[in-house]
Order: structure tokens, then sequence, then C-alpha cells
């Protein structure tokens, strides 16, 4: 994996700085003056109920909704990067993507590449081999020739993230990277994020709905209630019971030992 180093401005800075992002859709704020650093090469969570304004603050964070705010990588404004710029720097992979007829999974994966693609638009080998590998990394390889239309939900997932894993790019936005996919998928899927990681100095920001999972693979977390940030910090900090009761209205247990490893568990009112 290449990382267009060009792009990145001042490499101490944080990879993404959130500085007030505030989102309004007619007089309903959804987002409300969320600030926060992700150091590059973490992995920052951002989690909360549903409806509490985090993939609309995912898209935000993507430039793909007005906002007002700051938004930077690494030190440099989001609006002063070029298009293309942007899409070599941020790579997407939504909870809801639009997909094209009549695609085949190849052809889909391949789009990843169009950011690096000189004037004319050619593809070279090393494009290809991009392409490839990120199929074969997501276990979709397989499906190369296959409409998107035609795949189960796991699957068109696990082509959603090829794509997004060949466009190359130092930050990586994951809503609901699990989204569709079975226990094992799931954890393939996030250990290859997370292996992508540690070995390219990627910096990802995910949202997430299993505390479990995110606990497992995230470094810090942004928690969001309300549209607001209501909690920002290291796992122990933030996925507390009481935090977690607070604002979920759940009342859980934490789980954490060398043999089981570091669970959120649901309890009943006769449990407790």
């Amino acid at each position: 994996m290449r990382i267009e180093r060009e792009l990145l401005r001042d490499v101490d800075a944080p990879a993404l700085a959130a500085r007030g992002i505030t989102v309004r859709i007619g007089r309903k704020t959804i987002v409300d003056g969320v600030s926060f650093d992700v150091g590059a090469g973490s992995w920052t969570c951002v989690i909360g109920p549903n409806g509490a304004g985090k993939t609309t603050l995912v898209h935000a964070l993507a430039g793909l909704v007005d906002a007002s705010g700051e938004v930077a990588l690494w030190g440099r404004p989001l609006e002063g990067y070029a298009r293309r710029d942007r899409a070599k720097a941020i790579a997407l992979v939504p909870q809801l993507p639009t997909i094209p007829e009549g695609v085949t999974v190849e052809h889909y994966v391949r789009l990843g590449r169009t950011p690096h693609l000189g004037l004319l638009g050619g593809e070279s080998a090393h494009d290809r081999e991009v392409a490839d590998d990120a199929m074969e990394r997501l276990d979709i390889a397989w499906a190369r020739d296959r409409r998107l239309e035609t795949l189960s939900g796991g699957e068109l997932r696990r082509a959603v993230l090829a794509r997004a894993l060949a466009q190359e790019s130092p930050l990586v936005l994951l809503d609901e990277p699990t989204t569709g996919l079975d226990l094992g998928q799931q954890l393939r899927v996030l250990e290859l994020v997370d292996e992508l990681r540690r070995e390219h100095g990627l910096t990802v920001v995910s949202t997430m709905h299993d505390l479990t999972l995110a606990g497992r693979f995230a470094d810090r977390f942004v928690l969001m209630s309300g549209g607001r940030s209501v909690a920002n910090g290291a796992r122990d900090e933030v996925l507390t019971s009481h935090v977690i009761a607070e604002h979920y209205g759940a009342a859980v247990r934490i789980v954490d030992d060398g043999d089981l490893g570091w669970v959120v568990v649901p309890i009943s009112e006769r449990e407790r």
C-alpha cells in the first residue's frame, strides 16, 4: 500500500482534527459542536445509541454534507484539498452504499483506483494489482465476474470494503463496516483493517453498534448522544457500565480478563 505523502502537509499534526462540527437539516440540529482529534495510525470509534448523529458526523468528516466548524487532515483544512486529492486522502465505506446496476465486482473494486489514474484515465499494471489484492484480502475475488446486484448482503459489504482498500487512502472512514456480515466475517474484516492499520500506518475512524467489537479493535472512542459528543477518550474512560447505562439506557457488565478478553454483557433487572 502506497500512501500519497505529498497530501500530508504536517506529519506531526493529528491525521484528522474536527472542531465544532455542526450539521443542521432544516430546523433540526443533527450534529452539535463535535470536536476531537484522531492521531495518525490510530483507530477511533464513534459510538452511541440510534439517532445520535454518528453517520451524519462521518459524512461531515468526508465533506459530503454541509456543516459548520472545521475539519483538517494533517494540519490542512479539508476545503483546501482539490476533489481528486481529497479522494486520495479519504476512503469512505458508507453504511448504505450506492450500487450501480450491471457493474461487476471487479469493475466496481477498480473504481477505487480512479483518483490515482492519469489524465487519460488508463489503468496501470499497479492499479490492477492493487484491486486484485483488495479482492483477495476480502475473500471476494471468486465473484469478480458477478454483477453487484446478484450478491448477498455480506458479499456486497466485502466488495464495498475492497473498493475502499483499493483506494489506498491514508485515512479510512467506516460507517458500520460489519453490517450484513456474519460473526466470522465481522472478525475477519475488522482484523484485516487492523492489520493494514498496523502494517501501513492507516488511520481509521469508524462507527459501530457492537460495543464488544469496538472495544476490541479501537484505541479511542467518541460517544455521541443527542448529536453531541458526551465522552471522548480511551476504552476504560468511555466504555464503562455507568456511562453505557446513562446514554444507552441499558444495564451492562464489563468483563475484562486474560482468558475471555473484553466483553460488554447486557444484564436484566433480576441479574443486577
